[in-house]
């Protein structure tokens, strides 16, 4: 970002700086995660902060728009800062509970805002960096972008409005995204439509300066619009999971997990047995009590408001962590660094219908 000015004096807000910077100019409010060295993690204190500041905002007739994006080049925003949720758990504390209510309550406030939001997702934007950057109205990728809601590898499942975009993605793509967690870059992104537009990141430094000379009408969101027109593309050719659409199509219609992972390893469709054999391997390294929870909900999430979604998954957070595999998802990934979970249980043939259905329950 650059330095404050005279821009910035004329609106000087009222939070100290620190793991978020925030900056007004020519009538854009910047919000950039600044956790560089922990690829922008998202903590509670971050979240309190960008909601305060996004409040103030929506009714700050100075303000027209908001930019949203994250310090360095590495990533927009890698998710929650999940260590220090195991560590709340671990020690009884609240932060792990309070925090998903008031993530959720940020990823709300993003949806329903009245003024343009841009988001730059620039690197790694996953989980709780997904959930930001799928709120927003302008949602910008770079040929850096890695975007994933990877949180099957860790024993939970897609949240921050997962369950209502990703089944809203074209055919079976959000599910296929959701139940395995894998990456993807920007031409599935925009393929997808989970990205907007494409901006060489050499021209990040122009975008930046080119809003800071925007000569603003009564259709901001037209004004931003404009400026992006002027220096990305909203398509990019031969993108990987055209070519896969077919056999996504249907292995990931299938019913459950099991008959997923079996179909891979077995069924040819498409030319697709290389990539078949590959999803089936990463599926059988998941916890398999994620995935499956994962699919019910994203199954039903097709079906739901943003409301409900929220909601659902609010639920499902309030279980999870003593009933779900995610203690022992990042005690292997991230405390013992072992990379040899013990899911419970282990196999999806060791899994019930009414092991997943009970976490949903609470449904009338």
């Amino acid at each position: 970002m650059s330095g404050k000015g005279q821009a910035f004096a004329e609106h000087t807000p009222p939070w100290p700086e620190g793991h978020v910077l925030i900056e007004v100019h020519n009538h854009v409010g910047h919000l950039v995660l600044n956790r560089p060295a922990g690829l922008n993690a998202l903590t509670l204190d971050m979240v309190r902060t960008l909601k305060t500041c996004l409040d103030d905002w929506a009714v700050d007739p100075h303000i027209k728009a908001v930019f949203l994006r994250g310090s360095g080049d590495r990533a927009f925003c890698a998710g929650g800062d999940i260590r220090s949720l195991y560590d709340s758990y671990q020690t009884g504390d609240s932060v792990h509970t309070d925090f998903f209510v008031e993530e959720y309550a940020l990823d709300l406030t993003l949806h329903h805002y009245r003024k343009p939001v841009m988001v730059l997702m620039d690197g790694l934007t996953l989980g709780g960096g997904m959930g930001l950057a799928q709120a927003a109205d302008l949602r910008i990728v770079t040929e850096r972008s890695r975007l994933a809601m990877p949180e099957v590898g860790i024993g939970y499942f897609p949240d921050v409005g997962g369950s209502y975009f990703l089944p809203r993605l074209p055919g079976e793509l959000g599910i296929y995204l959701g139940v395995t967690g894998v990456q993807i870059q920007a031409a599935d992104a925009l393929y997808c439509g989970l990205a907007d537009w494409h901006i060489a990141s050499d021209r990040i430094a122009t975008l930046e300066e080119r809003l800071g000379h925007i000569s603003w009408t009564d259709y901001p969101l037209k004004d931003l619009q404009g400026v992006l027109a002027r220096l990305g593309v909203q398509v990019l050719s031969h993108p990987p999971l055209d070519k896969l659409r077919p056999a996504i199509d249907h292995f990931f219609a299938l019913p459950d997990i099991a008959s997923m992972i079996e179909q891979l390893q077995q069924v040819s469709v498409a030319n697709s047995q290389k990539w078949a054999r590959a999803t089936a391997e990463l599926m059988g390294g998941r916890s398999p009590l994620a995935m499956s929870v994962t699919l019910e909900m994203l199954r039903r999430g097709r079906h739901m408001s943003l409301e409900e979604c929220f909601a659902m998954e609010l639920q499902l957070d309030r279980q999870w962590f003593a009933q779900g595999d995610i203690i022992e998802g990042v005690r292997a990934l991230l405390i013992d660094k072992d990379k040899n979970p013990r899911w419970n249980p282990p196999t999806v043939q060791q899994l019930s219908r009414g092991q997943v259905e009970a976490f949903f329950d609470w449904v009338g």
